[in-house]
């Protein structure tokens, strides 16, 4: 094999990993990682010696950093949406909290009060979760990582970098040119020339090295107004917490704590540390910081493996569990999941207010409800406290603006996940995965507007917002208070929509622009019985390319991954009975239907139907099954020209 030169790929400018002479580089003054001068390589294909050099610089559109659900939730959106996009994970595998690596449950708008029901989230995450059913019946969180990487890597204007963390930004004044990053597992200098960048790597710290402005620890009470924040501001940052997973083994299995394990001193304890469902890990097995939580990461977790098996002693030889008798560690985390470290600032701070007075924001683009949930300072080191103080449940979903989702200071950089700009007692709420998720399909959707248009986040918020929500409630984001009112939309234009049947709802209300009922009030028309068909007719011939309707997945039943696979009214653990299967559309050509478009195994919520443009006076859409229910209910029928 003959040695490779330095080579260009297109545009995209990769420099290929190659072997040079010593004398290439005998004069460079300063080495980057990537530079190995005393790299004494001998080469027995061709016998000669040099060093290894592996460099290579990318361009695109949007760069995504950090790849949990937030930042994959992001990518997906401003590929799908039309921009070159790389989304670049540190880990081997996808999804953050929720990998393998760390099994922590996607919650969201999980259970809002008094009954306990969810206002589940839809658009990307919606997409993930179906997917997670369809293709993991077993509930594997191996299997779980798995899912993530085909949902990813099938996306054809996405580009995928495992193993592989930026750790600086290039900057030209207040915008980031690009993003420098070392990828472990090839020892690679990888530079990412981007026009938008998205940090949702939880700590940020692409974000952090260009200056962009941030906060860690507690406001005080008098800052904000908030109740709940400490009278005076300090350093306190929520701690990471380790889990596992037990199993019964079918005979008594003894356990032994090593030598590291920390005594866990339950005499000491608030009684509100509680043991429930202790075979799938315990929460408040966790650390907190008043200083710097990310430099402190390694002690930390070495504490904690301390105090996981200190925990796990008590739980199985304090004789208070017999129920233990037979169990033993199955599976234990090495990695903690971190709830709190960096907050970045934007032009808006999200605050406890804003959360418990259900504040409407006219830039709105996400929406969270779970509870406000501050985790003790110091977390198990703090035993007299209970471990979180859930200051208060809600009863209905709050707005997150767009202005929390981009930097004040840096002029091409938004976040999206817990480092958004807020304050320590609004994270307390937004910061659990499905919330996160929603934020990043915003930032990805907002990022690629930017790209289209040659603009920056600000310009969104000050020229683009009404565009960038339209976007994001057609390709199935929910947004408070927020009806759709699409122009290109020609449904809305539509003479008259008519049903074969109904048992509840109204067919006219499937162009009303909400997409889910809310508040008590319906937004759905729902079949009596199956087959049915629903009819949108136009006065005058329209030119129609694009039918996309949203169907039922019941967002009052949340379909997350829990490790104790429950199926109750709150949870299902199979793929949504109420989703729709099987349906064809027509189109009316001349008086005669033709066909539009069929699908049999339906596995999504927005399902999408394209063909060549036609001229048309109706379409026809006939639902013929769902996955379980005798009636199949529908929220929205979209038509477009292209």
């Amino acid at each position: 094999m003959k040695r490779r030169d330095f080579f260009i790929k297109g545009a995209i400018g990769a420099i290929a990993t190659s072997i040079v002479p010593i004398s290439a580089i005998a004069s460079t003054k300063e080495l980057s990682v990537s530079d190995k001068a005393t790299d004494n390589w001998v080469r027995m294909a061709d016998g000669k010696k040099g060093i290894s050099q592996r460099k290579e610089i990318h361009s695109f559109d949007v760069a995504v950093l950090g790849g949990g659900l937030a930042g994959i939730c992001a990518a997906v959106a401003a590929a799908r949406n039309g921009s070159k996009t790389v989304l670049v994970q540190d880990r081997s595998v996808l999804g953050g909290n929720s990998s393998s690596e760390m099994r922590v449950h996607v919650h969201g708008v999980t259970r809002l009060k008094p009954d306990n029901k969810p206002e589940r989230e839809t658009g990307i995450l919606e997409e993930i979760l179906l997917h997670n059913r369809f293709c993991n019946p077993q509930e594997s969180f191996y299997v779980w990582d798995h899912v993530l990487y085909d949902f990813v890597s099938r996306e054809p204007n996405l580009k995928l970098m495992l193993n592989t963390q930026a750790i600086d930004a290039v900057m030209d004044g207040s915008l980031i040119k690009a993003a420098r990053c070392h990828q472990l597992t090839t020892e690679k200098e990888i530079t990412l020339n981007a026009k938008q960048f998205i940090d949702c790597s939880g700590d940020g710290l692409l974000a952090a090295t260009s200056g962009a402005e941030y906060r860690t620890g507690r406001e005080g009470k008098a800052e904000f107004n908030e109740k709940y924040a400490p009278d005076e501001p300090d350093g306190w940052q929520m701690g990471a917490t380790l889990l596992w997973q037990a199993k019964d083994m079918g005979k008594p299995i003894p356990y032994e704590a090593p030598p590291f394990a920390i005594k866990y001193e339950a005499e000491k304890s608030n009684p509100k540390r509680n043991f429930a469902k202790f075979q799938n890990g315990i929460w408040w097995i966790e650390i907190g910081s008043e200083n710097d939580i990310i430099g402190e990461a390694e002690e930390i977790r070495h504490k904690l493996m301390g105090y996981l098996h200190g925990v796990w002693d008590y739980i199985k030889n304090s004789g208070k569990f017999p129920e233990a008798e037979n169990m033993a560690l199955d599976w234990v985390g090495s990695i903690p999941g971190r709830r709190e470290s960096r907050r970045f600032m934007g032009d808006f701070i999200l605050s406890e207010k804003d959360l418990l007075e259900h504040r409407h924001f006219s830039d709105a683009v996400a929406y969270g409800g779970w509870s406000l949930d501050e985790h003790c300072w110091a977390g198990i080191e703090n035993l007299q406290d209970p471990p979180s103080y859930f200051h208060e449940h809600f009863h209905e979903i709050y707005e997150i603006p767009f202005r929390s989702l981009y930097s004040k200071n840096i002029s091409n950089l938004f976040f999206a996940g817990r480092n958004i700009s807020q304050t320590h007692i609004a994270l307390s709420s937004s910061r659990v995965m499905g919330t996160c998720s929603l934020e990043g399909q915003a930032a990805g959707t907002a990022a690629n507007l930017c790209v289209q248009k040659g603009v920056n986040p600000r310009e969104i918020y000050t020229d683009h917002i009404n565009e960038l929500q339209e976007n994001l409630l057609r390709d199935d984001a929910f947004i408070p208070n927020r009806p759709a009112n699409d122009s290109k939309d020609l449904a809305k234009r539509a003479s008259l929509i008519i049903a074969s049947s109904t048992i509840s709802g109204d067919a006219k209300l499937l162009s009303n622009g909400m997409s889910r009922d809310f508040k008590g009030e319906i937004n759905h028309w729902q079949s009596d019985g199956l087959p049915a068909n629903i009819q949108v007719e136009w006065k005058k011939p329209v030119s129609l390319s694009k039918v996309e309707i949203k169907c039922d997945t019941n967002l009052k039943r949340n379909i997350m991954m829990l490790k104790e696979s429950l199926s109750d009214e709150a949870h299902t653990n199979t793929v949504p009975k109420e989703l729709l299967k099987s349906l064809k559309v027509e189109a009316r050509v001349n008086g005669e239907w033709i066909d539009f478009g069929s699908i049999d195994k339906n596995k999504k919520r927005l399902i999408k139907f394209q063909s060549e443009q036609i001229k048309t006076t109706a379409i026809r859409v006939t639902l013929n099954e769902t996955y379980g229910v005798k009636n199949a209910k529908l929220f929205e029928i979209r038509c477009y020209k292209s």
